[in-house]
């Protein structure tokens, strides 16, 4: 695997006339819902010690990363929001669980912009606070549980026909929150790690970080993200490309879409406008901000 750092990236320039930036889990692969629902979360429950509201986190968990606006956000983060969301809902806390406190984690998610378990370890050489050391040992079964579980989980239809033909004439780039190492094993392991120069995972930086710095050289029309996550949207506008959604539940039809229409309008300079607004205004409407238990 390239041991790549944000540094580095610096010396990206174009080969090619276009730039495609792509997320990898729930967007070129179907594999947020078994990363999540057997990985992560049940993780979270061990972890953490919630197994006597376990379907409450099971509950919250599913909205945070699948089912709302944050779906795809880094998965410290998500941590922290399944947390403060279980203390809003009112079921749960009748049971007086034990919530995580974790302020000094806290405070690492808030202010690290490179959250993975890389600079996990580096905060526990610091401080050895147990905060981090309890963090890094749910995110360090996290990828076991993922490397035992997650294999033979094919691309979307069509996403290897769309990568073999924008390759030809754009620089791909994989934009993603996952760890690279499970990124670069996915995307070999389905024949598809040829089509990109880049991978890019969590180590390395966050996507607004990577996008701006790797398409910086391109024309503003040749540009393009393409994403399932409302994170993967605003990455995208940060760094002034343009986006294309793969709206959760619907992604066969996302592909096929980008495959007949959406990508020929990218490559002759007619996404921009109407139709980015219109693929766009569709995505929002699968990602609400409020969770279903308070409506």
């Amino acid at each position: 695997m390239p041991d790549l750092k944000l540094e580095k990236l610096k010396e990206f320039k174009p080969n090619k006339k276009f730039y495609v930036g792509i997320d990898s889990d729930g967007c070129a692969f179907d594999s947020m819902e078994i990363k999540h629902k057997e990985c992560f979360i049940p993780a979270i429950i061990q972890k953490w010690k919630l197994q006597p509201i376990a379907k409450y986190a099971r509950a919250v968990s599913e909205f945070v990363n699948l089912y709302s606006k944050w779906r795809g956000v880094n998965r410290f983060p998500a941590l922290v929001m399944t947390f403060d969301l279980l203390k809003e809902w009112p079921e749960p806390m009748n049971r007086n669980p034990q919530i995580p406190e974790i302020p000094a984690f806290r405070e690492w998610v808030r202010t690290e912009t490179a959250l993975s378990n890389t600079s996990l370890k580096q905060k526990i050489k610091e401080t050895n606070h147990p905060d981090f050391q309890h963090a890094l040992e749910w995110s360090m079964e996290v990828n076991q549980r993922v490397e035992a579980l997650v294999s033979g989980v094919p691309p979307f239809p069509r996403v290897a026909e769309v990568l073999q033909k924008l390759s030809e004439v754009a620089d791909i780039v994989v934009v993603s929150g996952t760890p690279t190492e499970a990124l670069e094993r996915e995307w070999e392991e389905h024949h598809i790690r040829q089509f990109v120069r880049l991978v890019c995972g969590q180590e390395i930086g966050s996507k607004k970080e990577i996008l701006s710095i790797t398409s910086q050289s391109y024309s503003k029309d040749h540009v393009i993200m393409i994403g399932d996550a409302d994170g993967d949207r605003q990455a995208a506008k940060f760094s002034n490309l343009l986006f294309y959604p793969i709206n959760p539940s619907k992604e066969e039809n996302s592909w096929e879409r980008f495959y007949k229409e959406g990508m020929d309008k990218f490559l002759k300079g007619k996404y921009a406008g109407p139709y980015e607004a219109r693929v766009t205004e569709e995505f929002k409407k699968f990602l609400p901000e409020i969770p279903p238990w308070k409506n």
